[in-house]
């Protein structure tokens, strides 16, 4: 063989050797993106299943706090119509107070004492329930004291008069006894 087809020959056996290896490193960079797409799309439906996971979560916990509210809602429907009666009952139960020999005001305080037990009645079939503090120990979640006075025979901090009534509805206080407490 002359110098120029040896030449020829290494040169064509260098460019076959050239294009085999191209065509590996290609195939192998095919191989190694395809691995690496593989791993991108699972890590991106790990990521959607994460999300669609805590969006159900969130959902679940917002119905629950939905159906808690409207429970509450519920429950303590009557509170505002209460807390409007309440006075209304006071001013009755200082009307019944009076005493008179007149026939005619007595008729009309049987009368109102008729009206302030079905107003009682009304209130109590709905929750509403008179706060009991009258001798007993202060007790800053249910009363609110206006007035302190010493009184012989009685222990610091006890109630010794009631000047307004109390009252819950269920267990929320829709007002609180306004009382007198001994010193």
């Amino acid at each position: 063989m002359s110098k120029e087809e040896n030449k020829e020959v290494k040169e064509e056996v260098v460019e076959e050797v050239a294009e085999e290896t191209a065509e590996d490193v290609v195939e192998e960079k095919k191989e190694l993106d395809s691995d690496e797409i593989i791993e991108g799309l699972k890590a991106e439906l790990d990521k959607a299943k994460n999300d669609v996971a805590r969006a159900y979560a969130d959902t679940e916990n917002m119905k629950k706090r939905l159906q808690k509210d409207a429970d509450t809602a519920r429950k303590y429907r009557f509170q505002q119509p209460a807390t409007e009666i309440l006075p209304i009952l006071d001013s009755m139960e200082m009307a019944l107070k009076v005493q008179t020999e007149d026939e005619v005001i007595k008729n009309y305080v049987k009368g109102f004492e008729m009206i302030h037990k079905q107003l009682k009645g009304v209130l109590e079939k709905e929750g509403v329930q008179e706060i009991d503090v009258a001798d007993k120990p202060f007790d800053h979640n249910t009363m609110q004291a206006l007035m302190q006075e010493k009184k012989e025979g009685v222990e610091s901090g006890m109630v010794i008069e009631v000047l307004q009534k109390g009252y819950m509805l269920k267990d929320r206080i829709l007002r609180p006894a306004l009382v007198k407490v001994s010193e």
